[in-house]
């Protein structure tokens, strides 16, 4: 792409009001529409965003492949972890009422830790996929 002065100034500008939004959708998600999913797909466009204008091999700096693989394995251990807490504690996989003293704490405790493992996971999904789909993954590079 030509260097877009425009492109880039307003894109330079969207970027955190991107990131700021998806971080209101995913802990506003257990009060009103939203939730992880939402909120790690809205994150994970404000990088698309960045790779689409400021070019991949750029975008590949600000996300690399080790960054990636740390936010899919950890969403991935909060969620399940969550889950075991819960099993360890006297309750259900994932039942969250035994995570605090009293159930509505451990409700809403439970319920944000999951939400947050889930938009984790899918923002660094959804990042890796579009790396897989451009062409420019950077597994090979970062062995």
């Amino acid at each position: 792409m030509k260097f877009k002065s425009v492109l880039r100034v307003t894109s330079k500008l969207l970027i955190p009001v991107i990131l700021l939004f998806a971080l209101y959708v995913q802990f506003h998600g257990d009060f009103g529409p939203g939730g992880g999913f939402q909120a790690g797909v809205i994150f994970a466009s404000a990088f698309i965003l960045y790779a689409l204008i400021f070019n991949i091999d750029t975008a590949r700096k600000v996300v690399p492949a080790w960054v990636r693989r740390v936010g899919l394995a950890s969403g991935l251990l909060l969620y399940s972890g969550v889950g075991v807490a819960g099993l360890l504690l006297g309750g259900n996989y994932l039942d969250y009422s035994v995570l605090a003293d009293e159930p509505k704490i451990g409700q809403h405790l439970g319920i944000t830790l999951i939400e947050l493992g889930v938009g984790v996971t899918v923002a660094s999904a959804m990042i890796t996929i579009f790396y897989l789909f451009a062409g420019q993954s950077g597994q090979l590079e970062d062995r």
